[in-house]
């Protein structure tokens, strides 16, 4: 028996009733391709969420004013059906399972965040559908067996700190401290720097945590300074990285290479000249321009952000540029895939690893699909330049400052 849902039975409906009006030589238009997803309204994770969806509606724009997608040998439209969940990953399975079920969905992008897209994935994965993810850092998520998944953009946590490690090791780093504040994200980077910087040949002379909500840090200052270490590598948020740096200052204890991962956020480079020759990290900035092979450049994709969405009050950040490049790679998987079937659309996406480069930079995955290689470029803050783009050489601007001079040598 054929089993055939709401959307079926329409479609069928549309063509008999298109058929005898227009007689049997005319031509029914291919029906859309309908990519399902949730965006959250409110919530912990509401800014993030919207600020992701609106790249993937670039996306949906720029494919439909170029006659849409070239799927099975035929244009088809792009259909974007979004529902909210509120944050609320129980809301998440209910409304996936929806979209699947009832709104008949091609392909699915997964909501904002690894919480809420594992509870996507198990039921896409028990309901056979593909799941496109742009913003999942979590390891576990892939370790878990989905096979119907993909992270099109999103790098996971404990391969985030990749290019730092890799330009330390062309700078010829031999040692490096980690220290972490005792929280999930922090610890998880630092466990990956760790990881990558022996694969590297760094020696970890010392790796710590310390509790949330510490302010003084002079003991586990002092104690890396001791350690020898080359490369002083925290991995916290933006308020202890910047007591961190007033207290290095104060303490005149430098290393030839600090790394903080949330130095190129706005609240950290208000602290003004301490925050120069620091290392960090972004994937979204005025020097950072991959040789894109799919979907737009910065100049058109900021044209088009303008363009869909003058009453934002919000720039586009890394989150849009994420779901943006998530939205091409996914429209390249159907183009290239020889069904919608969830297991044509991996054998699909698996092909194009290592193929494609997008706005937030090169694509390529494993099994598992989890992101390998889309990494975060790593940027310094150079005196009289700003924020410069140092690695890796595809995207870099400017030569990196190394060692970095001492605070009482600047």
């Amino acid at each position: 028996m054929i089993k055939m849902n709401k959307r079926t039975l329409l479609k069928g409906a549309v063509f008999t009733a298109a058929a005898a009006m227009l007689g049997t030589g005319a031509a029914a238009e291919a029906d859309p391709i309908r990519i399902g997803m949730t965006v959250s309204s409110a919530g912990n994770y509401a800014l993030a969420s919207q600020s992701g969806v609106r790249g993937v509606e670039i996306w949906v724009d720029e494919v439909n004013a170029a006659g849409g997608l070239d799927v099975g040998g035929e244009k088809r439209m792009v259909e974007l059906v979004k529902r909210d969940d509120r944050s609320d990953k129980q809301m998440v399975a209910r409304v996936y399972e929806d979209l699947i079920v009832n709104e008949d969905v091609d392909l699915l992008m997964a909501p904002f965040g690894s919480t809420l897209s594992a509870a996507a994935a198990t039921t896409a994965e028990r309901l056979d559908k593909f799941l496109v993810i742009w913003s999942a850092a979590s390891d576990a998520l892939y370790a878990q067996g989905f096979e119907n998944i993909v992270s099109a953009t999103q790098m996971p946590v404990s391969r985030m700190p990749l290019a730092s490690m890799d330009l330390a090791a062309d700078l010829g780093v031999k040692s490096v401290a980690i220290i972490s504040v005792d929280e999930p994200f922090p610890a998880g980077l630092a466990d990956g720097a760790r990881a990558l910087a022996e694969e590297r040949g760094i020696e970890v002379v010392m790796q710590e945590t310390y509790p949330k909500g510490a302010k003084d840090f002079s003991l586990l200052l002092q104690k890396a300074k001791a350690s020898g270490a080359e490369l002083f590598y925290p991995t916290s948020y933006e308020g202890d990285l910047i007591s961190m740096v007033r207290q290095m200052r104060q303490m005149n204890v430098s290393f030839p290479m600090t790394f903080m991962v949330y130095a190129s956020t706005p609240q950290f480079q208000d602290i003004g000249e301490d925050a120069n020759y620091i290392y960090s990290h972004t994937n979204f900035h005025p020097t950072i321009n991959w040789d894109i092979t799919a979907g737009m450049g910065r100049d058109g994709f900021l044209a088009a952000y303008e363009r869909l969405f003058p009453d934002v009050s919000y720039e586009p950040d890394f989150q849009t540029v994420l779901a943006y490049g998530a939205g091409v790679i996914a429209g390249e998987i159907l183009e290239n895939a020889e069904s919608l079937d969830a297991d044509a659309l991996k054998a699909a996406a698996m092909e194009l690893s290592g193929e494609l480069t997008v706005l937030a930079g090169p694509y390529a995955i494993d099994e598992t699909g989890k992101q390998l290689k889309m990494p975060f470029p790593v940027v310094q803050l150079q005196p009289g330049g700003g924020m410069e783009t140092v690695w890796p050489p595809e995207v870099a601007v400017a030569e990196p400052i190394y060692p970095i001079p001492a605070w009482d040598e600047r």
